[in-house]
């Protein structure tokens, strides 16, 4: 019996037998959540205002399977990312061609490529990129796309860290136009804004970084010398420098780079600095530009804007532009980032089609969000006004202004039973519904109803339209 196909609803006959199973403890996988209602309000919440600023762009949503094929992720997260895809074992008979030599052998990387086609999601990315190839022909270009999904990643789970979580992404593909990143740091900003967080956007230039490796002649030690300087906030200069000397630099070159990691001033200040250091790199001069041009037209945000050239993440695919953004009063980590990438489709066959995006943690910024108890109270209101229920006549009587009330927008229940009183003004207060509407025979008798104010006990006698126009007017 396949009990996954079964629904709660199905009226399939199932034996006590079959479900010896249920009398172990339930329980969830490690790095995943279970989301009750008041969670599922402050998510949609979040949802909703990234949603809604994405929409003030001009972006447009699309989705993508949850599982992709191994050929289409495999070798676009490095070595260690492709370690932590969760790998979907093959339908059917599917050790039949495996040998025995090979279960013997116990190489679960061969293995995997053999019992697995697909797997899950890493990120919302790779997905887009083989997106927009497969409908390049259907796409406006440029394209401007959000998506909401969760993704999962095979890590250790810990504080902010799970296995399965959401993002939210919003990408510009077709176009080399520096405006797309003024508008995402925007979009960043208004986003924040609106929920109340104070954030700092921290940005940088790949043609920077590869600058700097130039100018102290390590051009093939970029790889390393950004691993080790994106570390610097947590595990200090003199770690970053032990790293630095593990990846292969020398005592000079690390040397040439300490006033670097160092460079403190306004944005304007480290920009002319780091532009005398790298005058004889075409391209750490070009990442200077692009840098002056977007946080020039940015001096009006909300949020903190600042050049930090320790910033280095996602260095295998970003060309130009890189961002991070980090919550202010709460140690949360990254919440928010993206860049620049100019050929990311070319992995799929279409090269030199430019793009920018952003990502935003949405698992992280709901843990924001009840840190610092940020939620509005409306955003998590759920029924306004319960019905009492005195009976089967009484809830005929009712039903139809319930009906009314609904009409106009206002979330109404009618409790289901004829329970006792205490136990229907108990349900109301549980789920904090501030007001209740009695009808029992002596309002019907004069065709009304009486509103009652959970909080101030206040009670109103009113016909149902009064009633609508009472509710919608205080509500």
């Amino acid at each position: 019996m396949n009990f996954s196909s079964l629904t709660a609803h199905s009226s399939f006959p199932i034996s006590h037998s079959s479900f010896l199973i249920s009398t172990m403890k339930p329980s969830i996988p490690k790095g995943t959540r279970d989301f009750g209602p008041q969670e599922m309000a402050k998510r949609n919440y979040i949802l909703n205002t990234i949603r809604s600023v994405y929409e003030l762009y001009g972006f447009q949503q699309i989705e993508t399977p949850a599982q992709e094929t191994l050929q289409t992720l495999m070798g676009k997260y490095g070595e260690e990312g492709d370690k932590l895809l969760f790998k979907i074992l093959n339908s059917g008979d599917y050790l039949n061609k495996i040998a025995d030599d090979e279960l013997t052998e116990r190489n679960t990387l061969r293995l995997a490529t053999k019992l697995c086609e697909k797997g899950l999601r890493y990120d919302l990315t790779v997905p887009f990129a083989r997106y927009v190839v497969m409908h390049r022909d259907e796409l406006q270009l440029p394209f401007k796309r959000y998506q909401v999904q969760p993704v999962w990643r095979a890590d250790r789970p810990q504080k902010g860290r799970y296995r399965e979580f959401y993002q939210f992404d919003g990408d510009v593909v077709g176009s080399d136009s520096l405006i797309n990143e003024i508008e995402l740091m925007q979009i960043v900003d208004t986003v924040f804004t609106r929920f109340g967080v104070r954030v700092q956007i921290k940005i940088n230039n790949r043609k920077i970084l590869t600058g700097i490796a130039e100018v102290i002649g390590a051009a093939d030690k970029i790889v390393d010398i950004t691993v080790a300087i994106d570390k610097l906030d947590k595990i200090g200069i003199d770690n970053v420098n032990q790293e630095l000397r593990a990846g292969g630099l020398t005592e000079e070159q690390i040397a040439k780079l300490q006033p670097i990691i160092a460079l403190e001033g306004t944005n304007e200040q480290k920009l002319d600095t780091i532009a005398q250091v790298l005058k004889d790199s075409e391209t750490g001069m070009k990442g200077i530009e692009e840098t002056r041009y977007i946080t020039s037209h940015l001096a009006t945000l909300t949020s903190q804007l600042q050049v930090d050239l320790t910033l280095a993440r996602g260095l295998s695919y970003y060309t130009g532009a890189i961002f991070e953004v980090k919550a202010l009063d709460t140690p949360m980590g990254s919440i928010s980032g993206g860049g620049r990438y100019d050929n990311l489709t070319g992995i799929f066959g279409m090269p030199g089609l430019s793009g920018v995006g952003i990502s935003f943690g949405v698992d992280r910024i709901y843990d924001v969000l009840n840190a610092l108890d940020l939620y509005p109270k409306d955003a998590l209101q759920t029924t306004r006004v319960l019905f009492i229920n005195f009976g089967e006549a009484e809830a005929d009587y009712c039903l139809p202004i319930v009906a009314k009330v609904r009409r106009a927008g206002i979330r109404a229940e009618l409790y289901p039973d004829a329970a006792k009183m205490k136990k229907q003004l108990g349900y109301a207060n549980a789920k904090q519904i501030p007001f209740v509407v009695l009808a029992g025979s002596g309002e019907m008798e004069q065709g009304r109803v009486t509103l009652k104010n959970m909080e101030t006990g206040e009670q109103q006698l009113l016909s149902p339209d009064e009633l609508v126009d009472a509710l919608t007017f205080i509500i």
